[in-house]
């Protein structure tokens, strides 16, 4: 019901923005305003179906990266754009709920290597299709090309070099401490 209200209250403030765009006698708000109200509406969507999952979207995001293969928690910490001492903490709350597997690098015993677990693989599956739900909801109002368009805009945007990882609202800025990151949902 909260997800509901959530997406209505985005939806009325995107179509006040749309009737705007064509009364034409206001100016528009900033592309990242916009991204941030989006972003907020998807952050709170997925945190409500992802709580019966028993995960958080900064875990999901490690999940679905871990869905590469193994790696070192280096390399995922940089993958996923978290603090290497914040990602030990979202990896011990995923090892103890057993969706994850830790092991020492047998090349260099200082680097743990870390990968899903079978359970991990079926959670991030089901969390992966709960998220997209929350997704399709809240960009019904797009068809299917206009989706596609969004998302090619989207990944050029996060490619270009500006983005910063701590404006990530599944990680940092959505952590209960905001040590390295300002909230910027």
């Amino acid at each position: 019901m909260r997800l509901v209200k959530c997406l209505r209250v985005s939806y009325d403030w995107l179509m006040a923005t749309t009737d705007l765009m064509k009364s034409g006698t206001a100016s528009l708000p900033l592309s990242g305003m916009l991204l941030v109200k989006l972003g907020r509406a998807l952050h709170r969507g997925f945190n409500d179906v992802l709580k019966p999952l028993e995960l958080t979207p900064r875990h999901l995001h490690v999940l679905d990266e871990l869905r590469q293969g193994p790696m070192s928690q280096q390399a995922l910490a940089d993958r996923v754009g978290a603090d290497p001492t914040k990602l030990v903490g979202l990896l011990n709350d995923l090892e103890g709920q057993h969706l994850v597997l830790r092991r020492r690098d047998p090349v260099d015993r200082r680097r743990h290597i870390v990968e899903n677990s079978r359970e991990g693989e079926a959670r991030v599956g089901a969390a992966l299709a709960a998220a997209a739900a929350v997704e399709d909801e809240l960009l019904a109002a797009l068809d299917g090309e206009q989706r596609a368009q969004l998302r090619e805009l989207l990944v050029l945007a996060a490619e270009s070099g500006l983005a910063d990882p701590c404006a990530d609202p599944t990680l940092d800025a959505a952590a209960e401490d905001q040590d390295d990151c300002v909230d910027a949902v």
